[in-house]
């Protein structure tokens, strides 16, 4: 007869998943739900209902101060995790506020699909952020993956399924690549558990100095290398552009902030966590992470000023951006635990002020799209402004925020980046982030000055017939304005998230 499982001895708690639970529940509920209504707009509300409730349970973690390992330790409970939550929650939130003026118009079919697909890859995001073992990350990755596979080739159009095809095969080859870096990282340390590899990589590095440890510059650069596709980083964002350029237009801007937010949450624990003080110096982790984000602000601009389909433009704009989150990586590597805080809190509170600012962006252009889907080129944002006066103020500043300018949330990111890396003694990596956000400036210009010249088609816009997209709008915007005006509020969470996360 098996011996029944202790609950206790293994941890088990569901209130650390309880978010995930809900959601995944939701899920479950908008597929079923969607084989007996007809209204197909009561799954939307639904959606947002589960996402509410989510975030009702993540906001409880929060501010109950919950902590530890549960579940044998594979789910590691922290304020550094459950803030990535909140930003992940508010992220769906506004992608599925802005999705049914697009799903109505583009994806009548899919409804359940639609938002069962985008609840599960929350739901495998947020396991991301919060599991603290190598088998574990690779199933949440997976989770998220198909779910994004799935609903970049809803439209099914030869665009949709190419950009969908390419997404798949080459997150594969990042994966199998990860794969590689974790089996190594398995095969030196002996375990899966990251807060158990810290000693056993400190102990090689000590005895044997890194260039005696061949293996673990490996496997730091393989896994690197999958995470960097997760991120859209130089010089693994070759994906970013097609898949913008053909995937339904919210599922992009969910995908440009939610899936690098979970990336970079995994990222950070990861290395801090397994690799140690010892690690990060011993692989000279400033170097290594400045010089893949100055290509990647350097690449993702200069590249960005030549596109003329908007969608591609903010795909490279996105490779931008993650050379500027880099900064803040790079400044982990210091040492001091000043800033270490300072750069970690600087990416939380960045990752926040970016997630408002392109949902902003890309709620705009669903507004601004012509009725039959247009070819998002940027001359078809001729005139906007007049059709649309909200979704006209609203892409204008967004796109202000992306370039960095007050009185907006990553006018304030990139200055705690940015700071964050001179006290690390990383400036010369600080001044060339100062730099690209001037070059950017040109291409991030360029939508809004069609948007507010005359001329351009009049017919009606989504913005007027749909009362969520506004509000999608609206909420993204006054996040934006809120993050740059009274910023003290979001830097004191990032603070005390950041704190609480101790490697």
């Amino acid at each position: 007869m098996p011996t029944p499982i202790d609950a206790g001895s293994i941890g088990i708690d569901f209130a650390h998943l309880a978010p995930e639970i809900i959601l995944t529940l939701a899920a479950i509920a908008v597929v079923l739900v969607d084989l007996v209504v007809r209204n197909k707009q009561i799954l939307a509300w639904l959606s947002i209902a589960g996402v509410l409730a989510s975030g009702v349970a993540a906001i409880a973690l929060w501010t109950s101060g919950a902590g530890g390992a549960s579940y044998s330790g594979v789910v590691i409970t922290d304020l550094f995790g459950t803030f990535f939550k909140i930003v992940l929650l508010g992220g769906t939130l506004l992608a599925l506020l802005l999705s049914p003026a697009y799903v109505n118009r583009r994806l009548s079919r899919f409804h359940g699909e639609y938002y069962g697909l985008l609840l599960l890859s929350t739901v495998g995001m947020m396991l991301l952020v919060s599991v603290g073992e190598l088998i574990s990350i690779l199933l949440a990755l997976e989770i998220q993956t198909f779910a994004l596979v799935a609903l970049i080739a809803l439209l099914k159009d030869a665009r949709s399924t190419e950009s969908a095809l390419k997404f798949l095969l080459l997150s594969a080859v990042a994966t199998a690549v990860m794969l590689y870096g974790m089996a190594i990282l398995f095969g030196l340390t002996g375990t899966t558990f990251i807060a158990d590899m810290a000693v056993a990589v400190e102990a090689r590095v000590e005895t044997g100095g890194l260039a005696n440890n061949l293996a673990l510059i490996i496997a730091a650069v393989l896994i690197l290398v999958g995470f960097g596709f997760k991120i859209s980083s130089v010089p693994f964002q070759m994906w970013a552009p097609p898949v913008y350029e053909g995937a339904p237009t919210p599922i992009v801007g969910y995908l440009s902030v939610a899936s690098k937010a979970a990336g970079f949450a995994v990222l950070v624990r990861l290395f801090a966590t397994a690799f140690g003080q010892a690690g990060l110096d011993a692989l000279d982790w400033p170097l290594l992470i400045g010089v893949l984000a100055i290509a990647s602000m350097t690449l993702g601009n200069i590249v960005a000023i030549v596109q003329t389909n908007v969608k591609r433009l903010l795909a490279y704009s996105t490779i931008a951006q993650a050379g500027y989150i880099l900064i803040g990586v790079a400044a982990m590597g210091n040492g001091a635990a000043g800033v270490y805080e300072l750069a970690v809190s600087g990416i939380l509170f960045y990752l926040a002020a970016y997630t408002v600012s392109n949902l902003a962006a890309f709620g705009a252009l669903v507004a601004l799209s012509p009725p039959g889907g247009g070819t998002d080129s940027i001359e078809e944002l001729t005139g906007g402004a007049a059709r649309s006066p909200l979704a006209g103020i609203v892409l204008t500043v967004a796109l202000i925020s992306l370039i960095g300018l007050p009185p907006t949330g990553l006018f304030v990111g990139k200055i705690y980046l940015f700071y964050g890396a001179v006290q690390g003694d990383l400036w010369w990596l600080a001044l060339i982030g100062a730099l690209n956000s001037f070059v950017s400036a040109y291409y991030y210009l360029r939508p809004v000055r069609r948007l507010w010249a005359g001329g351009g088609a009049t017919q009606e816009t989504d913005a007027r017939r749909s009362p969520s997209l506004r509000a999608s709008m609206a909420l993204s915007a006054a996040g934006v304005i809120a993050l740059g005006i009274i910023p003290p509020w979001a830097i004191s969470l990032a603070t005390e998230a950041a704190s609480a996360f101790s490697p």
